[in-house]
């Protein structure tokens, strides 16, 4: 259980350097730069930056173990100009297709309330869904493909068609045979319907069953739930772990469990959906810091310690910062050794959530600490998802045994969730095993290095061809910027058209002149899948002039900052 903080004071900057402050009434950007017209004034600072082919390295006081390159190139003006024009232009027509719609003259699609329910509260917001009405239905059709095979280094897709502008999808009965996948989560390869996990899982339904039925707390904690629960605490290196059936609850029902009023939050600003839901569900004041920057977390936990609660200024109960391994939109990978160093400093507790970077990241496949070489103690609450690396469902805490003991007896998902199914349980532990090397082989390990090789791979190619990618060499996450809405829909229909499945993400999920394609990297691509995936993308992005890149690079350092931020509070 995480005990109560007391009050310190938080005079000095990290690592007991001067705060250097600039002159003529300007603040200091990011990590020391004061951004002047087009150039940037250094100041003095901890930082190092030595600089290599456009990006820049952090060294910053010997924390880093490892060269940490991460940048941000960026936007074209002209391109800026240009996205904001087309959501203009967008939002004019949707105005006018709601008018023609509010008149019967064009068919209206959308749910709404009845005649005679005219009076009441709307329960549909016609406001609220304009984004909806207007601007996703144009590109719908770049999302909820189903597919009807193991979602592979290639997979089957069924084929649909619209005849009413995706309002309604129509099947055709067709398959869509061998479209190279880019998009799914798979990144070591283990979500295939063969080889040793897939018997495993499959002698283990035999055995088992599919569902359990019960909650853990009841009739449904099995010996395959305690034995993987071991087994994750011995591959996190930590005291003790817990497992649940779905990732996202995970997150949602367990930080209200860890957190509540009188108790602060500081949240990265691109955190996922589950951590915000499970800080706002705990009842705690939230706070946001900018993405990935440390300056940013230290004046909010400096601020937080010298003025404590709003009105009562009584100290915060806790303070938990919260964080991610790898941010599944940028593809930046957090900077864990500076966020520990003033974890330690401040005296609060650190959140790691490890989804995308378990088994993903490090040379043993043990996540961001595995990659910075970092002691598993230094994190009091580890978390992860089995959905990505090991092909599996489900996600995990660990930490010291007081606290999973703790999470028995509290945590939502334990009390009353049913328990994760024994196939899935057996399918982790299979694979984490393979991982680990325990079934004695080496395959975990070479998916391991065939993940980094094809990483590092990919995201070259990509910049060699002159498309604008955003985050850090080694996450196998790779967005590469589309910027304008039309060019959504088009470069999802276009790689479609050539047997290449991709994810593409718009406004509201991303700022809205940052629209992109996500690709996700696997283990399982073969260097000819990946050269033949690299030249349709090359083709499409010379079709849709999407090769923006102008070699002008902003390192994650040094992206905008201000003093802004976010609070949520529970009065």
């Amino acid at each position: 259980m995480l005990l109560g903080m007391t009050e310190c004071s938080a005079n000095k900057p990290a690592n007991g350097e001067v705060c250097h402050r600039s002159k003529n009434g300007r603040k200091p950007g990011k990590n020391g730069y004061v951004k002047n017209g087009y150039h940037l004034h250094q100041q003095p600072q901890k930082y190092c930056y030595p600089k290599e082919k456009g990006q820049q390295t952090s060294c910053n006081g010997g924390l880093y173990k490892r060269p940490f390159i991460e940048a941000f190139e960026e936007t074209p003006m002209l391109v800026a100009v240009l996205t904001y024009m087309g959501y203009g232009i967008l939002t004019i027509f949707g105005y006018l297709r709601d008018f023609l719609r509010e008149w019967k003259i064009e068919k209206c699609h959308i749910a709404r309330e009845r005649e005679e329910q005219k009076e009441f509260v709307p329960l549909y917001q016609d406001f609220e869904n304009f984004y909806t009405r207007n601007l996703y239905m144009r590109i719908r059709d770049s999302w909820n493909r189903p597919i009807c095979s193991v979602p592979g280094a290639k997979m089957d897709l069924v084929e649909r068609v619209s005849h009413d502008y995706n309002w309604t999808f129509d099947y055709t009965g067709n398959v869509v045979k061998d479209v190279i996948n880019l998009g799914s989560y798979n990144y070591l390869g283990f979500a295939e319907n063969s080889g040793p996990c897939a018997d495993a899982a499959a002698e283990v339904t035999m055995q088992y069953g599919v569902g359990v039925s019960s909650t853990r707390q009841e009739m449904g904690n099995l010996d395959k739930h305690e034995e993987l629960e071991k087994l994750v605490a011995r591959f996190l290196g930590v005291e003790s772990a817990m497992v649940f059936g779905m990732g996202f609850a995970t997150n949602s029902m367990n930080i209200p469990a860890l957190t509540g009023k009188g108790c602060l939050i500081l949240s990265d600003e691109l955190n996922h959906a589950s951590l915000v839901l499970g800080a706002r569900l705990s009842g705690s004041t939230i706070r946001v810091f900018k993405h990935n920057n440390m300056q940013s977390l230290e004046k909010l936990l400096r601020d937080a310690i010298v003025h404590g609660q709003p009105r009562t200024h009584r100290p915060w109960k806790k303070i938990l910062i919260v964080v991610e391994g790898i941010y599944s939109m940028e593809g930046s990978i957090v900077r864990l050794p500076e966020v520990i160093a003033l974890k330690k400093k401040y005296k609060a507790y650190l959140y790691l959530d490890e989804a995308h970077s378990i088994g993903a990241l490090g040379p043993r496949g043990g996540g961001v600490l595995d990659y910075f070489g970092l002691d598993p103690r230094d994190v009091d609450i580890v978390m992860g998802t089995f959905t990505k690396s090991f092909g599996a469902a489900g996600g995990y805490i660990g930490g010291k045994r007081e606290l999973i003991e703790y999470l028995r007896a509290h945590s939502h998902s334990a009390a009353y969730a049913t328990s994760m199914s024994p196939p899935v349980a057996q399918q982790i532990i299979a694979s984490m095993k393979c991982i680990m090397g325990e079934d004695g082989t080496t395959i975990g390990q070479e998916r391991v290095r065939q993940l980094a090789e094809n990483t590092t791979y990919f995201r070259r190619r990509l910049r060699e061809m002159g498309f604008i990618i955003y985050g850090n060499n080694d996450s196998p996450v790779v967005p590469v910027m589309l910027y304008m809405p039309a060019k959504i829909g088009a470069f999802g229909r276009e790689m479609l058209k050539r047997n290449i499945g991709v994810v593409v993400v718009g406004f509201p999920a991303t700022p809205i002149i940052e629209s992109r394609a996500r690709f996700c990297v696997s283990a399982a691509h073969t260097r000819e899948l990946l050269d033949a995936a690299l030249s349709v993308i090359s083709e499409v992005g010379d079709l849709l002039q999407i090769k923006y890149s102008q070699h002008r690079t902003i390192p994650s350092l040094d992206r905008p900052f201000d003093e802004t931020t976010y609070e949520e509070e529970e009065d």
